[in-house]
């Protein structure tokens, strides 16, 4: 495995999730409610704000320089276009002595998909160990599957070799990091459903014999008098 991506210990290195989650010296991920935190954007003297979203609607503040990467969360998206300049923007941020927040609407997939780009073209991290560096700093991370085949690919054009795959799955195709996490929860999840349709069939059942019961009361209760 290769070398942590910071040239000497994070300061700020217990994991965040409500916070912004602090990458690499010079690199932190957030969601966009933590972004547009006046304090926590002060107090980590972030310099530049990477908007990777439609939705999240920057605050603007006016000693912060802000890029917009407008990319909905779809596996269709073509976060990839995004890869080389972003990453090359932070890297540029970074050799003037400053700092970037990058973020989406939760800091779970696009902005993640980014960071990992990032870790593999200017820190030279496999896309495997890209990922395990930054779930550590940010448990929450997961990029969409359509962004882990353009991350695979684009570890294939810088390295010539893939150390991620996608592979089929109850749920589709997936990467296979994820893989032993699907097979843990897939038999969950379908043991949920069939107990949910259980309980729909002991409703239905209860409600059926409840109409049942009551038109019987009300034929007993127009019989004719003797």
């Amino acid at each position: 495995m290769t070398a942590s991506p910071c040239a000497s210990p994070v300061p700020f290195r217990q994991p965040s999730v409500s916070g912004l989650s602090q990458i690499t010296s010079s690199l932190y991920i957030s969601s966009g409610v933590a972004a547009n935190n006046r304090l926590m954007l002060s107090s980590n003297r972030i310099s530049t704000v990477i908007n990777v979203s439609v939705e999240v609607v920057s605050a603007l503040y006016g000693d912060i320089h802000y890029v917009q990467v407008p990319v909905a969360d779809t596996p269709t998206s073509r976060l990839c276009d995004f890869f080389d300049p972003i990453a090359d923007h932070i890297h540029s941020v970074e050799m003037k002595q400053g700092r970037t927040l990058l973020h989406c609407a939760a800091g779970v997939s696009r902005s993640a998909a980014l960071c990992l780009a990032y870790l593999m073209k200017y820190h030279a991290m496999s896309l495997l160990d890209a990922h395990t560096w930054t779930k550590s700093c940010r448990p929450i991370i997961r990029p969409n599957n359509g962004f882990w085949e353009q991350l695979i690919h684009y570890e294939f054009q810088l390295f010539g070799r893939n150390t991620v795959r996608m592979v089929s799955s109850p749920v589709g195709m997936i990467p296979d990091i994820y893989e032993k996490e699907e097979n843990q929860v897939t038999p969950f999840i379908r043991a949920r459903k069939k107990e949910g349709c259980c309980k729909f069939l002991i409703l239905s059942f209860t409600s059926l014999k409840s109409q049942l019961t009551t038109c019987k009361m009300v034929k007993i209760s127009f019989l004719p008098r003797e």
